[in-house]
């Protein structure tokens, strides 16, 4: 098996495997070319940002937008990613359809382990972030690996979700906490 079907498989691999490194240099150049684009240029913008990431519908990314790979964020239609997005997507990130992203959002797939050994030797593994549909996450959240959002949820600005949220809530903090049931 190769280092980069581990880490989409969220095995411990090797992140310096140079197969990686190249792919996440070429993700960089097509987020750093995007986000030097104004933002009138929406054809373009979209031209490159479908070679990166894994859509078929329609979208909008408000530069600057940062992401690893970029082949293992798959959008939803509809979605809306908000200025200074980050996406560490070593896993697969899914995002459902008609979701809103707020600015300054970061989803983190990427893990490093517990033992110090482990990480001197450049060991890494993630886990899948998985948002539902009709979400809406508020500003300056942080959406941790392995966490999955529920359709039609919010999630309050600035929260740290640590851990799966239902669907049709109101979450809000740090760590991020169910404050209220809403109907869909």
């Amino acid at each position: 098996m190769t280092e980069k079907e581990k880490m989409i498989k969220g095995m411990y691999y090797n992140a310096a495997n140079p197969r990686l490194v190249i792919e996440r240099y070429k993700a960089n150049i097509i987020c750093t070319r995007y986000n030097k684009k104004a933002l009138l240029e929406v054809f373009t913008k979209h031209k490159s940002m479908r070679r990166l990431l894994n859509t078929t519908g329609s979208f909008w990314i408000k530069p600057p937008f940062n992401c690893d790979y970029g082949y293992n964020i798959h959008l939803g239609k509809n979605v809306f990613i908000n200025y200074g997005c980050i996406f560490l997507d070593v896993c697969k990130i899914k995002i459902g359809d008609f979701t809103m992203i707020g600015p300054n959002t970061q989803i983190y797939t990427a893990c490093h382990p517990i033992k110090s050994k482990e990480r001197k030797n450049g060991i890494e593994f993630g886990k899948p972030v998985n948002i539902g549909k009709n979400v809406w996450i508020g500003g300056g959240s942080i959406i941790l690996p392995g966490v999955k959002i529920g359709n039609n949820s919010v999630i309050g600005s600035g929260s740290v979700v640590t851990k799966d949220i239902p669907s049709n809530v109101v979450a809000v903090g740090n760590p991020c906490k169910v404050i209220k049931h809403i109907s869909s």
